[in-house]
């Protein structure tokens, strides 16, 4: 007797399933998403078979054997870092990022990274030609015999090149433009993106090959296709950036090879992405010390603490509703900030437009601004700079006390390599080891309160 058909219809923006089609889907509110796919129903004896073979005896924990991959080491050291030391044998990375923004160029780099040590590379091109990817590599320097280029979207065919070749490192960019002749959907579609890297993950597994996936975002920046693709993989790669600015950002949402609190700094120049080296530095070359309204932070990232200048400006407001705008930092953290400076601080900011800007194109979500965005805020409306040799680090409070910040003797130590003499901030409590580590040449001012640290911090 034949399998019977079951039918369903699956949203192709967010793989929402449901029996039966509607004009809206109703999980995410797309409208005309809902695609129909038809599924033969395997038999209870097929279901019984998959079962009896994929049953797998439970072990004690303590016989299971606890051996450490090893990783593939990278000459890109900021690549490698996000990574959590290298790449990991059989793993798979999806790297995401805004169009244009340079996947393909930091996976090319990568790939010829590879290559130089020994191993055979793979590199997928769906949206490329070949003629456009050798262009491409010779602009970039890069000429190695192991390092084969395979142009196709069809993913038997990638599949089949892939155990014929048995690389060490296999690239696909990108998923959305692969596809499978058996199934109906076209290429891009969540039913064709979900079965494809499902495909390339278990012969990823299988074969122990690392495996690289470009992913599309959509409008709103979240990965493009099912939220499922994020769960199948391994890592979760963001390359972020400003397209009016040439540094990049390397983060990880997801590694289950290493921390997701890293983060690794790229240039983009004509010879592709270059590695900074130091970024504090970098942030740091074009800064007027004497300029009011401007103040350096020490945020952490990751584990690596980097020094960015803060710049505020305040100016008298020619409408009744003054505008607040920040670029880089969290809008509604400024909100907070203003409203501690107006009511516990004195600072009138009722009639005044209030702009916040970090210098680089970073995006800084930490709590240890607080006090840098607040005394770039009173020096512009002051008229008075902020000492150039003072770095501010500090949390603020909504009754105006400033609250420590985590890994203190770090940031100082990046300050003091840069030049800077003196550092506000919150006081440091009496318990034991508080002050271990801390820089012995830094004058360390230590406030309670945002009203003495803005007078110290303004004070000439």
């Amino acid at each position: 007797m034949p399998a019977k058909q079951r039918t369903r219809f699956i949203c192709q923006n967010c793989g929402h399933l449901q029996p039966k089609w509607s004009g809206r889907c109703p999980k995410c509110g797309e409208w005309n998403t809902l695609v129909e796919q038809v599924e033969p129903r395997a038999s209870r004896a097929a279901r019984a078979g998959l079962l009896s073979e994929t049953v797998v005896e439970p072990t004690p924990l303590p016989a299971v054997a606890a051996e450490g991959q090893k990783r593939i080491p990278l000459a890109m050291g900021e690549f490698a870092r996000v990574l959590g030391g290298g790449i990991v044998p059989g793993s798979g990375v999806l790297v995401s990022g805004d169009p244009g923004i340079g996947k393909s160029t930091l996976l090319l780099q990568m790939a010829a990274a590879v290559a130089e040590t020994g191993r055979r590379v793979l590199y997928v091109s769906g949206e490329e030609s070949a003629q456009q990817v050798k262009r491409r590599a010779d602009r970039l320097g890069m000429q190695h015999e192991n390092f084969y280029l395979l142009a196709d979207v069809n993913l038997e065919n990638i599949l089949a090149q892939t155990q014929r070749l048995q690389p060490g490192l296999l690239v696909v960019d990108s998923i959305q433009a692969v596809s499978l002749d058996a199934l109906p959907n076209s290429a891009g579609s969540v039913t064709q993106v979900r079965e494809c890297a499902a495909l390339l993950l278990r012969l990823a597994k299988t074969e122990n090959i690392p495996l690289f996936l470009v992913g599309h975002v959509t409008k709103e920046g979240s990965i493009a296709g099912p939220r499922v693709l994020e769960h199948m993989v391994d890592a979760v790669l963001y390359l972020e950036g400003d397209s009016f600015h040439s540094y990049r950002l390397l983060r990880s949402i997801k590694n289950r090879f290493g921390s997701t609190n890293e983060v690794g700094v790229f240039e983009m120049s004509g010879r592709g992405l270059s590695e900074v080296a130091n970024p504090s530095e970098m942030f740091l070359a074009e800064r007027l010390p004497q300029a009011a309204g401007s103040a350096i932070a020490a945020p952490m990232e990751g584990t690596r603490p980097l020094l960015v200048e803060i710049q505020a400006l305040a100016s008298t407001s020619s409408f009744a509703q003054p505008r607040r705008t920040a670029n880089g930092v969290d809008f509604n953290r400024l909100l907070l900030i203003t409203a501690v400076l107006s009511k516990r601080v004195g600072i009138r900011l009722s009639d005044q437009d209030v702009f916040v800007n970090v210098i680089g194109g970073l995006r800084i979500s930490e709590p240890a601004i607080d006090l840098p965005v607040a005394l770039a805020i009173a020096s512009s409306v002051r008229n008075k700079p902020v000492a150039a040799d003072l770095v501010a680090i500090g949390e603020v409070g909504l009754s105006g006390e400033l609250r420590s910040v985590g890994q203190l003797p770090r940031r100082l130590k990046e300050a003091q390599k840069l030049g800077f003499k003196r550092a506000i901030t919150p006081r440091l409590s009496k318990r034991r080891g508080a002050l271990e580590g801390m820089p012995e040449d830094m004058e360390l001012i230590q406030t309670r309160s945002l009203a003495q640290a803005i007078e110290a911090a303004l004070t000439p």
